[in-house]
């Protein structure tokens, strides 16, 4: 068990969490969330949360298995195409995961998330977490687009604001 880490994750505040990502960034956040999804076959959800609880830090968890939890957990993978994709941030341990239902996975590819990650992840480390996300969610879009360009109008599946997870 990493003590600093421990630490940082359980004395990090809400205020935090809003100071990073206040209300105006959320409206942003779906909004951006929302136009992406006009232009591609898909579904974006985007999560935030501050610090990992008690549990999850002695177990060691880390960002990638918790945004796997996450994505389970905000049911992204129960999409009507299985066309679901999860950017999870982690503001403790300033990490970006993407997570991305099998056949999304597949045919973007690992280099492409990481890409987008590092992106977001150079962004909040400046602490510009407004245009980190935005820049995010847009890079997301174009990689998405590619791939699955949007072929009829669908439902909305998922809220496109972000969730903020305690």
């Amino acid at each position: 068990m990493d003590i600093a880490r421990t630490f940082k994750h359980l004395f990090f505040a809400d205020w935090m969490v809003r100071r990073a990502f206040p209300k105006a960034t959320q409206e942003a956040i779906a909004q951006a969330v929302h136009v992406a999804e006009q232009a591609y076959a898909g579904e974006i959800r985007f999560a935030i949360e501050g610090g990992l609880g008690g549990m999850a830090l002695l177990k060691g968890q880390t960002p990638r298995a918790r945004a796997i939890e996450v994505f389970s957990q905000l049911r992204i993978w129960d999409t009507e195409h299985n066309n679901g994709v999860l950017v999870y941030v982690l503001l403790a341990d300033q990490a970006v995961e993407i997570v991305a239902d099998r056949g999304i996975h597949a045919r973007v590819g690992v280099h492409s998330w990481n890409a987008i990650c590092q992106q977001m992840q150079r962004a909040f480390s400046q602490a510009d977490f407004h245009g980190g996300a935005i820049r995010g969610v847009e890079a997301l879009r174009l990689a998405l687009c590619a791939h699955f360009p949007k072929q009829a109008q669908g439902v909305d599946e998922l809220p496109n604001a972000p969730a903020m997870l305690d």
